[in-house]
């Protein structure tokens, strides 16, 4: 019996993945890519429900198979290249909380299936920080490898390389320059009525959680998607 916590667990899913045609079906070490979300978000003893968001009928199936519910279907409009997530979000709230069985959604928490080496552990982190902080949503963040205060350029309109971001002092080092982080798809945990009220993450206050780089691989392309395969298979966890 899972705990009544409000807890959804929502993986988005569409059908019409550019970079990587099918991705979220395609077999990724032995197991659709789509079920190492699903697999990770059912272990958790936080999350209540466990709910894939998708327009195609296949990965409807496919999730199901692996132990998700698909309790709606996402209109077509939100499953194109250039439709927002966050609106997928909101129709999902919608959609549960408008449900026959009044299920109310305390948290949402979006566990994308293109980071398949998250742990448990790492989704949990985004849940409690959002719980025990006055946030709205917490996202999973990575190091970065780059800086636009140090090692990152813009080309101008004559074609010249300049930094990114001008820093009031020139830095010298990597280690002198401020510490950034890279916002990776691991895990977002947000509260409901902020997702139904505003537009985006920033328009609210908005902690992190540090994962290691080697758990949030974020596949877009092929190369991305070797990678990952590489890393599962020598992993031993998986």
């Amino acid at each position: 019996m899972r705990s009544k916590s409000g807890v959804v667990a929502l993986i988005p899913a569409r059908g019409g993945s550019k970079g990587v045609p099918r991705k979220n079906i395609r077999q990724l070490a032995g197991k659709p890519l789509i079920a190492y979300a699903i697999q990770t978000a059912l272990e958790s003893e936080l999350i209540e429900r466990v709910v894939v968001s998708t327009e195609d009928q296949e990965i409807a199936e496919v999730a199901c198979k692996w132990g998700a519910e698909v309790p709606f279907m996402r209109p077509s409009e939100l499953a194109q290249d250039d439709s927002p997530e966050w609106l997928t979000w909101q129709h999902a709230i919608r959609s549960l909380n408008e449900s026959p069985d009044q299920f109310t959604v305390e948290i949402l928490v979006c566990v994308s299936p293109t980071s398949p080496l998250r742990s448990v552990e790492d989704v949990e982190a985004c849940i409690r920080t959002l719980q025990e902080s006055d946030a709205d949503l917490v996202i999973s963040t990575r190091t970065a490898d780059r800086s636009p205060y140090y090692n990152m350029v813009a080309i101008d309109d004559n074609g010249y390389a300049k930094l990114a971001v001008e820093p009031s002092e020139r830095f010298h080092r990597r280690q002198d320059a401020p510490q950034l982080f890279d916002i990776t798809t691991v895990a977002y945990a947000a509260r409901p009525d902020f997702i139904l009220r505003a537009n985006g993450i920033f328009d609210g206050k908005v902690k992190t959680v540090l994962v290691p780089s080697e758990r949030a691989v974020d596949i877009d392309t092929e190369l991305e998607f070797s990678f990952a395969e590489y890393l599962l298979n020598n992993s031993g966890s998986k």
